[in-house]
């Protein structure tokens, strides 16, 4: 399948085992030979067993990654220019970055990645089409410009990504899934990915007073990680408008002087670190009314993430009963299509099964719910209307329904104060 005169490419990541000693090398060709055998695909696809032992030993998953769902035919591989990202994950959990003479204050936590805990996090997340390849575009682009030594002062970026929304869909994991993939993806660029979530709150609510001087320090430490040019390295300020809250409290009266130092300390620090090649800020926020203008006016991407769609809901439902199915606590499995299926057949009842329409009609009666109660909804359902270690995909899609009734009557008498 060709664009134009130009071939698609297709992006194939390959999980390598941590107690793995291959070579990149064999690896490579090796999965290069699976993709010969196995050369036609339909869509995304994972390959967790495999039909030779040099695989078996060295490699947990091999998949092929961020095809649009709308392709209707197969696609030969062959055909196809295939870009292969190997990638072992580091197991170590998160490290406590300190700031000095502060040991007690915890400034933020660090990750080495690819991280064993972020992994998962990026297929996890459902959005409408286009908003995580737009983001992992975004950043790739910041790369290329500053390798092909574009001016900086004739076109201007300033490798800060603001993700805004309310609360529970998920803007945090999708940063933290972005500097995952991304590290992945730009594995032959940079050695390894670092990532630091900065505190916000102990360093502008606790330690208020001395805020403006904790801002500089952390960045100083954040500059050591950036110093390693082998290292890409990502900085989650989260719930960022607890920066700029400062000068909300600023205009009330409040320690005006405290308030006006933190937010230019933090503003200053941005622009003196979109000078290295190798970091990128990611920023979240809920109340983006508070966010004060000049932070934003930084921001090269300013993206909205709502409440997912029905489409979004019916995709994040599919994907928890796979895995429920996998693990045979719904048995025994059935078929369930997806969303484009659905829709490619037209919802003819005589071609779908009913316990797809079903689950269409919970999808649509979840409308409203955050992307954080829909991934805890199956896990209620069982827990409150199962309560049998296996069950059957009807009698679960009824608890399900069950559990989006009560969910409902939960937001509201919390509403109303009941």
């Amino acid at each position: 399948m060709e664009m134009g005169n130009q071939k698609q490419n297709i992006i194939v990541e390959v999980h390598v085992k941590s107690h793995s000693t291959a070579k990149l090398s064999e690896v490579k060709m090796h999965v290069l030979a699976l993709l010969n055998r196995h050369s036609m695909v339909f869509g995304n696809y994972r390959w967790t067993e495999f039909d030779e032992d040099f695989l078996r030993k060295h490699v947990e998953s091999v998949a092929i990654v961020d095809l649009e769902e709308m392709i209707t035919q197969p696609l030969d591989l062959k055909s196809c220019s295939v870009s292969v990202h190997i990638f072992t994950l580091n197991e170590d959990g998160p490290s406590t970055l300190s700031l000095e003479d502060d040991e007690e204050l915890s400034a933020a936590n660090h990750w080495l990645l690819p991280a064993a805990e972020f992994h998962g996090i990026w297929e996890s997340l459902v959005y409408e089409s286009g908003v995580k390849t737009q983001l992992l575009d975004y950043v790739t682009t910041t790369i290329y410009f500053s390798d092909k030594n574009v001016d900086s002062n004739l076109i201007s970026w300033n490798r800060v990504v603001l993700l805004h929304g309310p609360p529970g869909t998920g803007k945090t994991s999708l940063c933290k899934a972005l500097a995952q993939k991304l590290s992945i993806r730009l594995s032959s660029r940079y050695s390894y990915g670092q990532f630091v979530e900065i505190n916000s709150h102990s360093l502008f609510s606790k330690w208020f007073s001395e805020s403006g001087k904790l801002v500089t320090k952390m960045f100083q430490k954040i500059q050591q990680l950036i110093d390693d040019k082998d290292a890409l390295v990502f900085v989650l300020i989260d719930e960022v408008e607890s920066l700029t809250a400062a000068r909300n409290a600023c205009q009330a009266g409040t320690e005006p002087s405290d308030a006006i130092r933190v937010v230019n300390s933090v503003l200053t620090q941005l622009d003196q670190i979109k000078r290295h090649s190798n970091v990128v800020i990611l920023t979240t926020s809920n109340v983006t009314e508070k966010i004060d203008l000049a932070f934003v006016d930084r921001a090269d991407i300013k993206q909205y993430i709502g409440p997912p769609s029905e489409k979004g809901i019916y995709n994040i439902y599919l994907s928890c009963l796979e895995e429920l199915m996998k693990c045979q606590l719904i048995y025994p499995r059935q078929q369930l299509f997806t969303m484009f299926e659905l829709e490619t057949m037209g919802f003819a009842k005589s071609e779908v099964s009913e316990h797809s329409l079903n689950l269409r009609n919970i999808a649509l009666k979840s409308k409203g719910l955050s992307g954080r109660a829909l991934r805890k909804l199956p896990f209620l359902a069982h827990a409150l209307f199962v309560k049998s270690p296996t069950v059957t995909l009807e009698r679960f899609l009824e608890a399900m329904d069950r559990a989006v009734d009560k969910q409902r009557e939960e937001k509201v008498n919390l509403v109303n104060g009941i």
